[in-house]
């Protein structure tokens, strides 16, 4: 079926396509009455602006982007991101934005993704995520100027918009938690370490656990096997944890999986707490002590300061709340191992 035109809408109303053109970019120069009759025609014939035209005319492209340097695979079953989309979709649909969404294998393809997307006008602005220390992604958004808000630290933003919470303050909130329960030898299993809100996650943990708890942390890849490898290695040490605490929800899941294979008895033996509260962490038994937070009410506020940009408003950085601990049956009191 032929994808309706300027011409079919001039040829049913009864005018020139100049003067269709002039009502349907709100230009003077054709009157009310006829400016209604052709909007009506173009809604009813079912006719939307070409993208490349309205890129030449300098239009706004009502959409923005997200590129995620993280395998597919990963992203289909991690709550995180599926949670943080739902906020950013809600807040977008409401202002009839679409969200352009692209998997890449790295940062150099996320900048490049960036850079043809912006030429291409198919965005007015883009997230930025899982930021880095030095990131060089940083350097060339600021060169491209396009409207940003990144979705992490403000101290490695540089001059981009940044939306964030405190995550050394939960940190701080669990360690202190479990030290409460007798918990002595403490072991967290953490993402990428290369990632900014990891190494925040690292220096709490080493502050919170000094002098109060032995300790030590495991870096993985966020991934469902890395967390059960990572927690098989700290449960056949000598002197094995009594408490482990996961970057993520994936990751505890499979931890106690682990445990339940090794005879190792959850909370009796060990505590399993997992950041970010997800229904997977209540769904499993016993259920997951989790650090909760609004995830959506996270990627909503970040779509809401995108948009903000995009209209030409000035937008500070915006610190949202830190998760807070919620104790389930996954974590209790400390027995001697």
């Amino acid at each position: 079926m032929k994808r309706p035109t300027i011409a079919d809408i001039a040829s049913r109303a009864g005018v020139s396509k100049v003067a269709v053109s002039y009502a349907l970019n709100g230009q003077p120069g054709v009157s009310d009455a006829t400016r209604a009759r052709i909007v009506a025609i173009a809604e009813e014939i079912g006719w939307r602006p070409n993208s490349a035209a309205r890129a030449l005319n300098g239009a706004r492209a009502n959409c923005v982007g997200l590129a995620l340097c993280r395998p597919a695979r990963v992203l289909g079953v991690e709550p995180f991101f599926m949670e943080l989309i739902s906020g950013i979709e809600g807040v977008l649909a409401d202002r009839s934005y679409a969200l352009l969404l692209q998997v890449v294998t790295s940062h150099e393809q996320e900048s490049e993704v960036y850079r043809r997307w912006w030429g291409e006008s198919r965005i007015d602005g883009v997230f930025l995520v899982d930021l880095h220390y030095s990131d060089s992604r940083v350097v060339e958004l600021e060169r491209l100027g396009m409207p940003v808000v990144v979705i992490g630290h403000p101290t490695e933003s540089g001059s981009l918009s940044a939306v964030w919470s405190d995550d050394g303050e939960a940190v701080r909130e669990t360690v202190g938690y479990l030290v409460a329960l007798g918990h002595r030898r403490v072991a967290r299993v953490a993402g990428l370490p290369e990632l900014v809100h990891t190494t925040v996650r690292d220096q709490a943990f080493e502050q919170a656990c000094e002098g109060v708890a032995e300790h030590v942390t495991v870096h993985t890849d966020y991934t469902g096997e890395e967390g059960a490898r990572a927690t098989r290695r700290l449960l056949s040490s000598p002197n094995r944890p009594t408490a482990i605490i996961y970057d993520n929800d994936i990751m505890a899941v499979a931890g106690m999986s682990v445990a339940q294979e090794m005879r190792v008895e959850v909370p009796r033996d060990l505590s399993i707490v997992a950041w970010d509260d997800s229904p997977l962490s209540q769904v499993v038994r016993p259920p997951l002590t989790a650090l909760t937070r609004d995830i959506p009410a996270y990627g909503a506020h970040a779509a809401q300061r995108l948009l903000a940009l995009i209209a030409g408003e000035s937008v500070p950085p915006y610190e949202d709340q830190a998760a807070v601990l919620t104790p389930r049956g996954s974590t209790g009191p400390a027995h001697s191992v």
